[in-house]
């Protein structure tokens, strides 16, 4: 897909600031671009037009972007649709529960046209995305284990993975599941949040190297966590590799690539 042929539905309350976002898509070549400016509109027009990818500011006059991603996440036929938000919030609170959502890209106000480039092509990546190829092992074969709490996030997580050629995979809410599920099947990838009830990334970890002895399964941590010290302390338990949210399919690709190969 080029990304002439991208469809994309703006969501925008400021009548400046969607000329401003207008302009710069024109300037990628961007050509197929709708405008509304509250979450309703935004609801009322997927339901007949269902586009590529939807950019969003964070607060609307009736509900904010994480309200619609939601309600969008909750629909099967909108389950899909790629989400880019666009907003001066900074406060880790406001964002984490749309990053838990699954969106391609995060962007401040105002952007930088560079940042707006690489989201776009992000979602070309999602659309059209390029198969994990391994050495070592059928991709088709892999055994993966994704564990988190958050039902839209592993649905999201999962997605991904099967864009890339994986087909068996498994889910669990917590640590605490995911154990049980362990101690009774072997995998050849675990995919885990970090922030969960119970049990967390952790501890899970700690598990799988220590309890359990296995030093050699590969575990990538998928997380919006910024505590530097908490995510040295990830690093330390054993895990594999660490990706932040959001995230595309290029760069797990990439991840992947390399844990799995053993060049982690």
């Amino acid at each position: 897909m080029q990304l002439s042929e991208l469809t994309i539905l703006l969501i925008e309350p400021s009548v400046p600031q969607r000329k401003i976002i207008i302009s710069h898509l024109k300037e990628e070549g961007v050509e197929k671009i709708d405008g509304v400016t509250t979450g309703k509109e935004a609801l009322d027009f997927i339901k007949q037009y269902p586009p590529d990818l939807v950019i969003s500011a964070m607060y609307l006059s009736d509900m904010t972007a994480t309200d619609l991603l939601l309600t969008m996440r909750e629909t099967d036929r909108f389950e899909d649709t790629h989400f880019m938000l666009v907003s001066s919030e900074a406060s880790f609170s406001a964002l984490d529960p749309i990053r838990q959502a699954g969106l391609i890209a995060i962007l401040p106000k105002p952007f930088d046209h560079a940042d707006l480039s690489r989201a776009l092509r992000s979602t070309i990546s999602y659309i059209d995305p390029e198969e994990l190829e391994l050495e070592s092992y059928d991709v088709t074969e892999l055994n993966v284990l994704v564990v988190d709490d958050s039902l839209t996030a592993r649905n999201h997580v999962s997605r991904i993975l099967k864009s890339l050629g994986i087909e068996k995979i498994q889910t669990a809410n917590n640590g605490a599941e995911a154990t049980k599920i362990l101690v009774s099947e072997d995998f050849d990838l675990i995919v885990t949040d970090l922030n969960m009830p119970e049990m967390d990334g952790q501890q899970l970890v700690e598990f799988v190297r220590t309890e359990m002895g296995n030093s050699y399964v590969p575990i990538l941590m998928v997380t919006s966590e910024e505590d530097e010290a908490r995510l040295s302390n990830v690093q330390q338990a054993g895990v594999s590799a660490i990706v932040d949210k959001p995230f595309d399919p290029d760069s797990i690709r990439e991840v992947l690539y390399r844990i799995l190969e053993g060049q982690g």
